[in-house]
Parts: structure tokens; C-alpha cells; sequence
């Protein structure tokens, strides 16, 4: 979801690492020329969605990539069964309130499904959150969206050292 995390941390696991981070809608706004939510308003959500898909499937298992998808990359066009097959999935998992408290705090009104000057914003968050949840707890890793990265990686690492 936005505002989960998924950059902050992304950044940060990617670093102790030694991994390379990437953000993939950065990666679709220069390939596009269009920033995300351009792209929405222009071609629609089910071209975003395409053309999404197509750059995360262009990303190679073992590249050494810590990989911050939009928040319905996982859920389109078996999004989520790409990650899985080719790398770790992990599931930020931030209740809706937090989200609407950290997307105001941002200020980044760049989110093409939420408007962050709407009365209704919760219950928009709190809808897609219900819709998508399905799909994001079958992620290899949940935490909550709170962990650190050091939590993370010592779950990563109990977790797959041993398959």
C-alpha cells in the first residue's frame, strides 16, 4: 500500500545488503515520460497495469535487486507469483489509519487512486487495503510496517537460510 514503507525500508535493506534499490514506478515514469499518476488520468489504470507488469517481468532472478513495487503490482497479472518464483516477497503491513496519517504527512497528493484532500480518504484506503489484502498475505514475509530493517533481514535470513 502507500505510504507503507516499501522505499524507506527498500533503501535501507538494499544497503546492508550491498543490492541495488529500485523503485518501480520511478522505472515506469522514465520508461513513460509521465509521472504515475499522468499515466493513470492519460491511458487508465488497466494500461498503468500492462505496463507495469512488463517492467517487473523484466527484472532477472539473482539481480541483487531490493525491488519497492506500487501497491497493485502483486496483485495484477499474477504480479505476485513473479516475485515469488524470483526472488523474496514481503508484505508491509500497515493498518489504513497509518497510511492516511503518513500519506497527509508526505503531502505527496501524487497517488493516482487517492485523494488526500478527501473526507471519504479513509474509508478509500481502508476499501482498497480489504481488496488487495488476499494478495498481500501471501507475500513470503509479513511484518509490520513499523519493523526495522534490521528485523527484517534477521527474518529473511531465519527464514531462507534453511531451504
Amino acid at each position: 500500500m502507500p505510504s507503507s514503507g516499501k522505499s524507506t525500508l527498500g533503501r535501507q535493506i538494499a544497503k546492508s545488503l550491498g543490492y541495488e534499490f529500485v523503485d518501480l514506478d520511478l522505472r515506469i515514469e522514465i520508461a513513460e515520460g509521465k509521472k504515475v499518476a499522468e499515466i493513470f488520468s492519460l491511458n487508465g489504470e488497466e494500461y498503468f497495469r500492462k505496463i507495469e507488469n512488463q517492467h517487473l517481468k523484466k527484472i532477472q532472478k539473482d539481480s541483487k535487486l531490493v525491488i519497492a513495487t506500487g501497491g497493485g503490482a502483486p496483485c495484477f497479472h499474477d504480479g505476485l507469483e513473479y516475485i515469488k518464483e524470483n526472488g523474496i516477497s514481503i508484505f508491509l503491513d500497515v493498518k489504513p489509519e497509518m497510511l492516511v496519517e503518513r500519506m497527509r504527512v508526505s503531502k505527496k497528493n501524487e497517488r493516482p487512486l487517492f485523494d488526500l484532500e478527501s473526507k471519504t480518504l479513509l474509508d478509500t484506503v481502508s476499501t482498497k487495503y480489504n481488496e488487495r489484502l488476499s494478495t498481500y498475505q501471501k507475500a513470503d514475509i509479513t511484518v509490520e510496517g513499523d519493523t526495522d530493517p534490521e528485523s527484517i533481514l534477521w527474518i529473511i535470513d531465519a527464514e531462507f537460510s534453511r531451504k
